[in-house]
C-alpha cells in the first residue's frame, strides 16, 4: 500500500489528510495557524503543522515510516530560508519514510486546477496567496505583495468605508447597517470604539464582515461593488506580475481561483480578477486547497488520480478557509 500525507498550512487553520493509493482519505487532522510569520514563532507554525500531521496519521492507522510521499503546501513558505528551516525541521519531527515536498501555498492551490501543475494560481482567503509555474518547472511567488486581497482586507476596507461615511469624508452605504448589526452596536463611533478600545474586538472578528460585503455588492449596492472591484483589480494585478516574472502568455493560460472568498457565489470579484488578465481561462469551483497538496504527493510517487477522485474522498466537513466563510 503506498499511502501518501498531505498538509495545507494557512493562517485561520492547518489541514492533513493522509490517503491511500487510490485517493480516498483515511486519516484527517486540523490544528492552527502555522505560517511561520503570523504564529506566535516559527516553532509555534511548525508545530500546528506537525500536530495536524500526527493527527491525521493517527486516525488512519498508518506510521509515519510508512509514507510514501508527503507534500506541504504552507502560507509562509516564501524565502529560500524557509523552505530550508521547513524541510528540515518536518523532516526531522515526523521523521517520514520520505524526505517532504515543501511549496508555498499558491503552488499547491495551482494544483488543484492544473493536470501539469502550469499556470497562475490566485487563492484569496483570510489573506491572499498568488503564483506561478511554467511548463519548464520554474515558479514565481511572493510573499509579502504591496498590496492585500483577502478577505481580511476586503473586511477592512468595508470598515473604513463605514467610518468614512459616518464623518461625512464617503458616500453611505448599506454596509454600514449590516456592519452594525452584526457586532451588536448602534452606529459607527461605537463600531470603532469596539475594534480600537483596549480589550476590545480582535482585528480577526473584522473577517465577519467579508461575506456581508460579498452580499451587498450582489444586491446593488456601489460601495460594497467598488470595494470588490478594487481587490479583483489587486488579485489580477499580482496574477498578471507572476506570470510577467516567469515570461508566461497570459493568452490560455490556466488562472486557478481558489480560497474562501472565491467559495462565495458572486462573480464579482472573479470577473474583476480576470478582467486583467486578457486570454487567460479562468478554473473556478474545484477542490479545496488540500487536494492540491495531495495531488502533489501522488505526483511525487508517480501515480495518476484524477483530482475530482481526491476531492470526492476528502470529507465534507473540510469547510472553507476563514471563519467568516463557514
Amino acid at each position: 500500500m503506498s499511502w501518501v500525507l498531505a498538509v495545507d498550512g494557512g493562517n485561520t487553520k492547518t489541514i492533513a489528510v493522509v490517503a491511500d493509493a487510490d485517493g480516498v482519505t483515511r486519516g484527517m487532522g486540523r490544528a492552527g495557524c502555522s505560517d511561520i510569520y503570523n504564529a506566535a514563532t516559527p516553532e509555534r507554525g511548525i508545530d500546528e503543522m506537525e500536530a495536524a500531521a500526527r493527527q491525521a496519521l493517527a486516525t488512519a492507522g498508518v506510521a509515519a515510516d510508512a509514507i510514501g510521499a508527503a507534500a506541504f503546501s504552507l502560507a509562509g513558505a516564501d524565502w529560500p530560508e524557509d523552505f530550508a528551516l521547513l524541510e528540515s525541521a518536518l523532516r526531522d519531527r515526523l521523521a517520514l519514510g520520505a524526505p517532504p515536498l515543501v511549496v508555498n501555498d499558491a503552488l499547491g492551490a495551482l494544483r488543484t486546477g492544473s493536470p501539469d501543475w502550469t499556470g497562475i494560481a490566485v487563492v484569496s482567503g483570510t489573506y491572499n496567496a498568488v503564483g506561478a509555474r511554467n511548463a519548464r518547472g520554474d515558479v514565481f511567488h511572493l510573499g509579502f505583495w504591496p498590496d492585500g486581497a483577502g478577505g481580511r482586507n476586503i473586511a477592512r476596507a468595508g470598515l473604513k468605508a463605514v467610518y468614512r461615511a459616518a464623518l461625512d469624508m464617503g458616500p453611505a452605504t448599506a454596509v454600514s447597517e449590516r456592519a452594525f448589526a452584526l457586532f451588536g452596536v448602534d452606529d459607527a463611533i461605537a463600531l470603532l470604539h469596539e475594534f480600537t478600545r483596549r480589550g476590545g474586538l480582535e482585528d480577526e472578528d473584522k473577517d465577519r464582515l467579508a461575506p456581508v460585503l460579498l452580499d451587498l455588492a450582489d444586491e446593488g449596492d456601489s460601495v460594497a461593488q467598488a470595494i470588490l472591484a478594487d481587490a479583483g483589480r489587486v488579485l489580477g494585478m499580482q496574477a498578471r506580475a507572476s506570470a510577467a516574472q516567469l515570461r508566461m502568455p497570459l493568452d490560455g493560460t490556466r488562472v486557478v481561483l481558489t480560497g474562501g472568498v472565491f467559495e462565495h457565489p458572486t462573480d464579482r470579484l472573479a470577473a474583476a480578477t480576470m478582467a486583467e488578465l486578457p486570454g487567460a481561462v479562468a478554473v473556478r469551483g474545484g477542490p479545496p486547497p488540500i487536494a492540491g497538496a495531495l495531488l502533489l504527493a501522488y505526483d511525487r510517487l508517480g501515480l495518476a488520480v484524477d483530482a475530482s477522485r481526491v476531492a470526492a474522498g476528502l470529507p465534507a466537513t473540510d469547510g472553507r478557509s476563514a471563519r467568516w466563510a463557514a
